[in-house]
């Protein structure tokens, strides 16, 4: 069986990463679907793509699918995302097991939402309560893991300040994780203003920007106010002028996360994150406009 090259020794190369995120289908459909636009994506290259992990463990099995399929089937290095809610320490445990056991070597290593319907995160019987108690069991299980954690650029929304935020971050850090990947901003100044913040820290490790093309103003407008995210004005004003044009919406929001990866990379970003939501067209689109 081969093994998937730790995405730590990836940022010793010199050149950004870029990577994908995939979300688990609901139904047998879905995955048919998602098997479209991952072959439509194989020719961008990426150097690894994630797949998310429902609330509560709600697509648990789906994840583990779809990981299994895109390492397979598409031959890319995956990284899979586990988190703390819904879980023992002894199933996070078999989990990870089975994870390391089918060739992964990545793990995105989460504390998780609270399940759908839920405000507040609840600690499992048994469980873990901080991402940073995940991070270190993973490390303790299997220390060949590679552990992404998330960072979030504007402050998570449940931390009472901005500083408690980077002391949980560096707490996770601390625990052994190996990159961050951050919550999506629209502002690169806010990523940039984080960077520094995490540096003062003591935070050294690859902090990556996540970025999230906008489909339109009223999806970009449910998730920020979900992760706390600010939408710059003008970025409002202008999906606003585009009044129902759908088309308009998507190819404004495209435009703009151009935008934002040309500067993060010029900048020094250490590469980028696509949320894709599944959809090939924006992440091709990114991709030849990078290359013009």
């Amino acid at each position: 069986m081969s093994f998937d090259t730790p995405i730590s020794t990836l940022f010793t190369r010199g050149t950004p990463l870029r990577s994908l995120e995939f979300f688990p289908p609901k139904d047998d459909a879905g995955v048919e679907t998602l098997k479209h636009t991952a072959q439509a994506l194989v020719s961008l290259k990426p150097d690894f793509v994630s797949v998310t992990y429902g609330a509560g463990g709600s697509t648990r099995e789906r994840t583990a699918q779809v990981s299994a399929l895109l390492r397979k089937e598409f031959l890319f290095t995956v990284m899979p995302h586990l988190t703390c809610v819904g879980h023992s320490k002894e199933e996070l445990t078999s989990i990870a097991d089975k994870i390391y056991s089918g060739g992964f070597r990545n793990i995105m290593a989460l504390r998780g939402d609270p399940p759908k319907g839920s405000t507040e995160f609840v600690q499992s019987t048994y469980g873990l309560r901080y991402g940073s108690e995940l991070v270190s069991l993973l490390k303790s299980r299997h220390p060949e893991f590679c552990l992404g954690v998330g960072g979030y650029p504007e402050k998570h929304p449940e931390a009472a300040s901005s500083e408690l935020d980077i002391i949980n971050l560096k707490k996770k850090v601390d625990a052994g994780a190996d990159f961050i990947t951050t919550q999506l901003f629209y502002d690169n100044n806010v990523y940039f203003s984080f960077v520094e913040r995490c540096r003062k820290a003591g935070i050294t490790i690859p902090i990556v920007p996540g970025i999230l093309p906008v489909l339109s103003l009223k999806q970009v407008t449910r998730f920020t106010a979900l992760c706390g995210a600010s939408l710059p004005a003008k970025l409002v004003d202008d999906l606003t002028h585009a009044g129902d044009d759908m088309e308009a919406q998507e190819k404004i929001g495209t435009a703009w996360a151009l935008y934002q990866i040309k500067d993060l990379l010029k900048q020094g970003a250490p590469g980028y994150h696509l949320y894709i939501m599944n959809r090939a067209k924006t992440a091709l689109a990114l991709t030849a406009g990078l290359a013009s």
